[in-house]
This record gives structure tokens, C-alpha cells and sequence, in this order.
């Protein structure tokens, strides 16, 4: 069965966003451009991590290439609308690549479908060849070339609204236990700082 890849360069919208209550969500990247939504599931960790790795890479950007940066997120740019519905899950993402393309001034996020190897974050901000275009996905020698794929390339100003929208989200689960830091449910939770007692 040959991969699938969802290639949205720009997208209309490139967001993360979550389904569910705190303490039960399933967090998700979802791109919507040319009449079509896709939708991939990962885990929050990963949607935190990405937010940094995308900090840390415009940073680099700008540090090695002089790409300008944006101070902060426009008002207008401000995404707090909920995720597009249905949201039917294309695959759970293992992986997720970033790149700086030089030669058009965006970033290529690449969320792969899990496969046999644990969900990471791959690859350095910037390779040696970062002001080359992205690989081509039908390169034989990857090997995870049958994986599905969901492939956004974002200007460094969309760069930082997903950057502060997956931030938000992220900070908009159940708040920690002040003795803890173990997530509060509605009902309290078993703080191990108070010998197994509700809080």
C-alpha cells in the first residue's frame, strides 16, 4: 500500500487544537487549505515540544540566514476558534521533522505516521543542506517511506501564531497541584505530598 502524503504549501489554516474535556483530551495538528481538512493525532508532549523546537528553529533562522522575525503575534492573527469539524483522524503522528528552507524563507513541519520507532521529535533545526529544498518523500532509501504524511510549509509570522496558539493550548489542561504538580481533576486527585489523602 503506497503512502499518502498531505501536502498543504501554505496552508489555509495550520493549527493545534484538542477534542474533550481536561484530564481527557486527544490533542491534534490539523491543516486546512484547497477545500480539504486534515487532521492528524499526537500527544501533548509533542505539541509542546514542537512549539519550542519551532521557536528555537525561527531563532536559528535568523541568527544564520538574517531572516527577519516577527516581535509577536498580530491581533489579527490571534486563532482561538475551535478545531474544524468533523475531525476525523488521518493517523497517529511518531514523528515530527522541521526544516528552514532558505530559498522561499518558510518552515517545513512534516508530522509522519507512527510506525515501528517511538514518537520524537527528529532532526536538528538546521541541517548542512537547509538552503536546499526538503527531500522528496519518494526517496527508496527512507525507511519509512510507506508511512502517511502531513507536510505544511508556514512564513515565519504563521510560524509564531502556531508557536503561540499550541503554547495556549497546551497551558489550557487541568491546572497542576500546588504540592505536587500533578494534574487537579474536578474531583481532587490522590497527592502523593499528603500520604495518598484527596486534595
Amino acid at each position: 500500500m503506497t503512502h499518502q502524503v498531505h501536502a498543504f504549501e501554505p496552508p489555509e489554516r495550520f493549527v493545534a487544537g484538542t477534542v474533550g474535556e481536561p484530564g481527557d483530551r486527544t490533542f491534534f495538528l490539523q491543516a486546512r487549505g484547497g477545500g480539504r481538512v486534515v487532521s492528524v493525532a499526537l500527544e501533548k508532549v509533542q505539541v509542546s515540544l514542537l512549539a519550542e523546537k519551532l521557536e528555537e528553529l525561527l531563532l536559528e533562522a535568523n541568527k544564520r540566514f538574517g531572516v527577519s522575525l516577527p516581535e509577536g503575534v498580530l491581533p489579527t492573527a490571534h486563532d482561538n476558534e475551535p478545531l474544524d469539524t468533523p475531525v476525523d483522524e488521518e493517523f497517529r503522528v511518531g514523528t515530527l521533522g522541521l526544516a528552514f528552507d532558505v530559498d522561499t524563507g518558510t518552515v517545513v513541519i512534516e508530522a509522519i505516521e507512527a510506525g515501528e520507532a517511538e514518537a520524537d521529535l527528529s532532526g536538528s533545526p538546521l541541517d548542512e543542506d537547509d538552503d536546499e529544498d526538503v527531500e522528496d518523500d519518494d526517496d527508496e532509501d527512507e525507511p519509512d517511506d510507506d508511512l502517511d504524511r502531513l507536510r505544511v510549509r508556514l512564513t515565519p509570522e504563521a510560524t509564531r501564531a502556531f508557536i503561540d496558539r499550541a503554547r495556549r493550548v497546551v497551558a489550557a489542561g487541568r491546572p497542576p497541584c500546588p504540592l505536587c504538580g500533578q494534574p487537579l481533576d474536578p474531583a481532587g486527585h490522590l497527592c502523593p505530598r499528603h500520604n495518598g489523602y484527596h486534595r
